[in-house]
């Protein structure tokens, strides 16, 4: 069997084995979730191994037709940018399943089938090369997630889940929309056909229509990003959320946005895209700026680590719009970048929660001196978060202020700003929750860590270290394939034109 079907359908099919498992034994439920998560790592690192990272094209390609009429065919592949958001994926999945062993305790079994459902859906969604196949993913991946936040979230759990829920839906529709016009157009619901059309002007589009046809998907992608304003439903959606819930949502499913727009709305649209760019690059900053500012004020731990959250996508956006080679690379890196940090500080706030079950910053204080172990971990994983040079985040930031700077020098000098901030409000979070007078609540209620937590933050702290200082083992497959998407968009930095200048000089020839 292709890799790239096994590693897509074994989690299909350990959730489809999940719902026959004995409600009566939750234990069994979790070592099929474990084993079926690891498999599914395994042959995704198989995956990897056989990936040719000389080559920026689509490989492991899987084609057959699914639906006659329409022809809808499902297609599948990789590339140098899909991989590694599928390794992602697949590698946070059993962290996930570890994480939740002890704190679900309430319909086990549905939970750990929803996350393999979860898992096939964002797996799905990276490789997809049918524009209904993409959708489709999409929307699994939206079930799921929709179930684990409003089944075993918090209080607001109903509040939250729906909100998240409309929200996606709302961009999801414009999305279908756009994608049945682009049918009817060329014929096809194929990406490749559809890029190869335009490519040789035998599918040709107004001005108005690729600006419509853009903005219907762009609107779906940012509301996933999230990228300001349309971010409101994301620190809902973290608080309420169980554990394994927001480091899927955060680590994975925001990236089905920037992933989305990198590979669907650049190339399909170039010029749209192109003339767009300012204002979505300003609404890009913002969300840093505000993002962060916002983090710095929360007084709930997992409501400031979302709102790092859209400060941290903020810096993807802008490398994205920048249209240069080292701003798309930093983009994809941040996009990984985010999805190990992130994940690692969702994990760690959980496992304080599951010991002092609060979230309230107030109710900390001292940690370090009761676990110090576990403090070790948070500060590693909060150095990480705010760019510390040999780290993780480091790398994707100084590609991404790079190729702002390249494309408008202005726009990486707002977007440093945000780094000073990030460090504020992660350092002070990390001393009011780990420094200080010891009380007497966390003293008695939080031990350090256990083989099985340390069996999950050792390969996320491992990742953040590797991906710091051996960042060319990840770039090297990423800058061939967004060199592909410069090539597919002809994007190219913009000569800047001083427009007053040029009036005056043609007043000059014409006196």
């Amino acid at each position: 069997m292709n890799l790239l079907l096994l590693t897509l359908l074994l989690p299909a099919a350990g959730f489809l084995l999940a719902l026959v498992l004995p409600r009566s034994s939750p234990a069994a439920s979790r070592y099929w979730a474990l084993g079926v998560s690891l498999g599914t790592f395994v042959a995704s690192l198989a995956l990897l191994g056989w990936f040719d990272r000389s080559l920026g094209g689509d490989q492991f390609t899987v084609d057959r037709l699914w639906i006659a009429s329409p022809e809808i065919h499902f297609h599948i592949a990789a590339d140098g940018v899909s991989i590694w958001l599928v390794l992602l994926s697949t590698f946070l999945t059993p962290i996930c399943v570890l994480l939740s062993w002890n704190h679900i305790q309430n319909r086990v079994k549905e939970f750990y089938a929803f996350l393999l459902l979860l898992e096939f859906g964002l797996v799905g969604v990276f490789l997809a090369q049918d524009l209904f196949l993409f959708y489709v993913l999409w929307e699994v991946s939206l079930v799921p997630m929709y179930f684990l936040i409003g089944i075993w979230g918090h209080d607001r759990r109903i509040y939250a889940a729906v909100k998240f829920f409309l929200y996606t839906m709302a961009g999801s529709v414009l999305m279908l929309a756009a994608i049945i016009y682009l049918y009817t157009r060329s014929g096809t619901f194929s990406y490749a056909a559809i890029l190869d059309q335009l490519s040789s002007s035998r599918l040709v589009f107004s001005p108005f229509e690729q600006m419509l046809l853009f903005l219907a998907f762009f609107v779906a992608f940012a509301i996933k990003v999230p990228l300001f304003p349309l971010h409101t439903w994301l620190p809902d959606a973290h608080v309420e959320a169980p554990t394994a819930g927001s480091v899927m949502l955060a680590s994975v499913m925001l990236k089905m946005g920037t992933f989305g727009i990198l590979h669907y709305a650049l190339p399909l649209f170039p010029a749209a895209a192109r003339r767009c760019a300012p204002w979505i690059v300003v609404l890009a900053i913002i969300g840093i700026l505000y993002g962060a500012l916002v983090a710095m004020v929360q007084p709930n731990m997992k409501k400031l680590v979302a709102y790092s959250s859209v400060s941290h996508l903020g810096f993807v956006v802008l490398g994205i719009f920048s249209f240069t080679q080292l701003g798309l690379d930093g983009a994809v890196y941040q996009m990984l970048n985010h999805g190990i940090s992130t994940g690692a500080l969702f994990a760690l706030v959980g496992i304080m929660y599951e010991r002092r079950h609060s979230l309230d910053i107030d109710d900390y204080g001292g940690v370090a001196t009761a676990a110090p172990w576990l403090a070790t971990a948070f500060l590693i994983t909060t150095l990480a978060s705010i760019g510390l040079p040999l780290l993780n985040n480091f790398v994707g930031e100084f590609l991404v202020l790079q190729g702002a700077a390249i494309a408008n020098f202005r726009w990486a000098v707002w977007a440093a700003v945000g780094v000073i901030f990030s460090a504020c409000y992660m350092l002070w979070l990390y001393q009011r929750v780990f420094y200080g007078k010891l009380k007497e609540e966390v003293r008695s209620h939080m031990p350090d860590l256990t083989l099985r937590e340390w069996a999950f933050i050792v390969p996320l702290i491992a990742m953040m270290v590797w991906m710091g200082v051996y960042s060319k083992s990840f770039l090297d497959p990423v800058s061939k394939t967004t060199a592909r998407v410069l090539a597919q968009t002809q994007v190219h930095i913009p000569e800047r034109v001083d427009l007053q200048r040029t009036l005056r000089t043609e007043v000059s020839r014409a006196r």
